[in-house]
């Protein structure tokens, strides 16, 4: 099986934000301080462009396990993607149309910018999804 290229590790958070155009830049700092806040952990990078938030263990239906962040934010090009939060979205569909504007695939969320979405829904969101367990288990 080929080995996960998405890990931790020690790349400077500010200079990755510094990277960044505005207003992706901003819009990624206050994302981060929202997923900061409410896991109280610092974030730590994954792999080359996702801000993530702690650690856990994930576990796909066909047995394999890896540690992969709690939650996170990835600045990409075409839109702000947010991880970890569906597992929340599954129980309670409706705030997804509460946030706003607001693409989702299997296991993510996308954002263009955050002036595109509510942004206490969005923390009551990011709130909701630190306090499930098993917040991978869609995979």
């Amino acid at each position: 099986m080929a080995e996960l290229k998405t890990k931790e590790n020690d790349t400077s958070i500010d200079e990755f934000l510094g990277t960044l155009d505005e207003p992706k830049k901003e819009d990624t700092k206050k994302v981060v301080k929202m997923m900061s806040d409410a896991t109280n952990e610092a974030p730590k990078m994954w792999g080359s462009s996702i801000i993530g938030f702690g650690k856990e263990n994930l576990k796909y239906a066909s047995g394999r396990e890896l540690e992969w962040f709690k939650i996170g934010v990835s600045p990409r090009k075409a839109n702000i993607t947010l991880y970890g939060l569906m597992k929340a979205v599954l129980n309670e569909p409706e705030i997804l149309e509460k946030l706003g504007k607001n693409t989702t695939g299997k296991g993510c969320i996308y954002i263009k910018r955050l002036s595109d979405i509510n942004l206490e829904v969005l923390e009551d969101l990011i709130k909701k999804s630190v306090d499930i367990e098993d917040r991978h288990k869609v995979l």
